[in-house]
């Protein structure tokens, strides 16, 4: 009653009324919100599935686009179809955006007959069709800070811009990913920063991540046109499509090493969604065959692994997640090859007490470690983080819990949270001794025996234990092994990062460019992401406290951002979530999959009794669909048509790294 009263009083004075919206805002999506969340309704009208959902700004129209080529506008808050027209697509529609400034009459779609056509829905008619793409369009774009203009990402690899004002209605191509990535390379997704909108990322084939500079590229087209000797080159000139710090790419640290290893499981990578947080400081994306990231623009970081080859490395070179110009980070020396410890004793920091509620927290994770839970464990570690950021022993004991749990990527975790203790007490034993069995498993096989011999040389009374002896002979193993294939390894460097094909090949602009990625900084668990490649991830809440993606087994998923804690899994279709897109205000979600039908959600009154579609077991859905990531396609395929298989169903968490073949205290107890 007082917030309607306080909102009331401010729509006298517009600036007091953008006040009370930002406090609308702010408080529109809590963690009891979250809690509460349920299905409010299901809207009905489409006859295929639904690929794509786009709120208006105001947040009072929903459109839907679907398989039946059809698009309707919806009232949402009156559960009401306004609007269906038929869209003069001849297949499946994959995106739909209302062109801003045009009073929500402008609708733009894309489908799979490579046509962007615009409507006007005023009239119920499509008012222009482009054809220039020549494969799927996956993905519309637009921006308020232009207005008559829009962009399209398709399947040709093209990124195309679009402008509708009357004297020049036409396409033309922004990037031509192909001209990097060879002609195979696929545009799956892009989006502009809603607060530059200058920057356009784009996801596609490959786990990278594409930022671009709009601007940047415009006018150095622009000046090469003007320019007195734009069509004299000789023979050794080359003009560059995009000019010097126009792209800028992110990649999961871990993932391009791991390139070979999914190719040969017929695993997929490919970004399916990217989208960037309301104030436009970072990006989240959803990578098909793996995980969700999010990476922070503004304090960015290289990845914690060296992904180079050794000729790359100069002064100034990237170590442990910073740029170093003397050889040493955080009391760790990162050579070329791989990582050293500091020589010598080294300065222990004083390691501050935890409070007694966060002592509590500790002890919990302690315990849910002890009885071989996880993920509970990190969980409980992850909230003790959020609150003592400087604590090693925390993130030491969490990355024992990441080398057991073993999902993908938790080892690249687990190295990063072992840099993060031995940074914070240089003289963390059992951080040091994670550090070189998750540089093994990363397969980072010469880098862990030298990190391993550094560990015995600082800690001498390890250098016997069982597990330095378990880990020294899986290194030989490893290394005697990869002797025998020595080869077929000549001249790659420590990562594929280029591809064999001649279609594939990958330029040498885009090599720089792959080689100057940055990291994430949070990674998200849970979900499965491998059966469609339109699958999205959100924030939720105009401050993005919480994040949402949809999920291969009908499921969505929840969680709150800042610990990566998984908080909320609910039944959102028979088969498969693909879209959800929040409301731009309120706690409200709309969502869609492969069921013919929009749904929404929001917190259920407390007098409701919520209803079945809670998944209560999070855990045991999470490990199922990590096990269904890591499946044979051909079964997961299998699984889709109804047929059980024992592997996907049954047993435990999956992934593709065995169990140590020993273990040791200084390996695996939490502290």
């Amino acid at each position: 009653v007082l917030f309607c009263c306080v909102v009331s009083v401010v729509l006298v004075c517009p600036m007091q009324e953008r006040g009370a919206l930002g406090f609308e805002r702010h408080y529109h999506v809590t963690d009891p919100f979250i809690r509460r969340l349920g299905l409010e309704a299901e809207l009905q009208g489409h006859s295929g599935c639904v690929n794509c959902l786009e709120w208006n700004e105001k947040g009072d129209l929903l459109a839907s686009g679907s398989d039946d080529q059809h698009t309707i506008v919806w009232d949402p808050l009156h559960h009401k179809k306004l609007l269906s027209m038929h869209t003069g697509h001849t297949a499946n529609i994959f995106s739909v955006k209302f062109l801003p400034h045009s009073g929500d009459r402008i609708l733009i779609t894309g489908a799979a007959d490579s046509k962007v056509h615009v409507h006007d829905l005023t009239v119920k008619e499509t008012v222009h069709m482009f054809g220039d793409h020549t494969n799927r369009v996956k993905r519309i774009a637009t921006a308020p800070m232009w207005p008559n203009t829009f962009w399209s990402a398709a399947e040709d690899g093209l990124i195309r811009q679009y402008d509708l004002r009357e004297n020049s209605k036409r396409s033309e191509v922004l990037i031509d990913l192909t001209e990097y990535c060879g002609q195979l390379v696929e545009a799956k997704c892009l989006t502009v920063n809603p607060q530059d909108n200058n920057y356009l990322a784009v996801g596609a084939s490959g786990p990278f991540v594409r930022l671009y500079d709009i601007r940047m590229i415009h006018n150095h087209r622009k000046s090469m046109k003007q320019s007195p000797s734009a069509g004299v080159h000789t023979f050794c000139d080359r003009q560059k499509p995009l000019p010097d710090g126009a792209a800028q790419y992110y990649v999961a640290g871990h993932l391009p090493v791991k390139l070979p290893d999914y190719n040969n499981r017929l695993r997929v990578l490919v970004a399916t969604y990217v989208t960037f947080s309301p104030d436009g400081t970072e990006l989240l994306v959803n990578m098909g065959g793996e995980q969700v990231y999010l990476f922070d623009l503004t304090y960015k970081q290289r990845p914690y692994t060296f992904l180079l080859p050794k000729k790359c490395h100069a002064s100034g070179e990237v170590q442990n997640g910073k740029t170093s110009t003397n050889g040493v980070s955080n009391g760790i020396h990162l050579h070329s090859n791989g990582f050293r410890l500091s020589e010598g004793r080294a300065h222990v920091s004083p390691q501050v007490e935890l409070p007694p509620y966060l002592e509590r927290i500790k002890q919990q994770a302690n315990e849910a470690f002890a009885c071989q839970l996880w993920t509970q464990a990190i969980q409980l570690y992850s909230k003790a983080v959020q609150k003592a950021p400087n604590n090693a022993m925390l993130y030491g004991n969490r990355a024992a819990a990441y080398m057991k749990r073993k999902w993908d990527g938790d080892h690249y975790d687990a190295l990063r949270d072992c840099l993060k203790a031995i940074s914070l007490n240089p003289c963390h034993l059992k951080a040091h001794f994670r550090l070189a069995r998750c540089l093994f498993e990363l397969k980072y096989v010469a880098e862990a025996l030298e990190c391993l011999d550094d560990f015995k040389g600082k800690f001498p009374e390890q250098a016997h234990s069982s597990a330095c002896d378990a880990l020294d002979r899986d290194i030989n193993a490893a290394l005697f092994s990869k002797s025998d294939n020595a080869e077929d390894k000549k001249g790659g460097g420590p990562i594929r990062l280029r591809a064999t094909g001649r279609k594939d090949s990958i330029s040498e602009d885009e090599m720089v460019l792959r080689e100057r990625s940055y990291d994430y900084k949070f990674r998200y668990c849970g979900h499965c992401n491998t059966t469609t490649d339109i699958k999205e991830a959100n924030f939720f809440g105009s401050n993005a406290q919480y994040i949402v993606s949809g999920s291969d087994d009908g499921s969505f998923f929840i969680w709150e951002k800042e610990t990566t804690n998984l908080v909320r899994v609910l039944q959102g279709d028979e088969s498969i979530v693909n879209c959800l897109q929040p409301h731009p205000s309120y706690c409200f979600l709309a969502t869609s999959g492969i069921d013919p039908v929009v749904r929404l959600w929001n917190p259920r009154p407390e007098s409701e009794t919520l209803n079945g579609r809670v998944v209560v077991d999070m855990e045991g859905a999470s490990q199922a669909n990590q096990r269904r990531m890591n499946a044979d396609p051909l079964e997961v395929m299998l699984l889709n048509m109804g047929y059980r298989i024992t592997g996907l169903t049954s047993g435990g968490a999956g992934g593709s790294d065995d169990e140590d073949s020993s273990e040791g205290q200084v390996q695996c107890r939490p502290s």
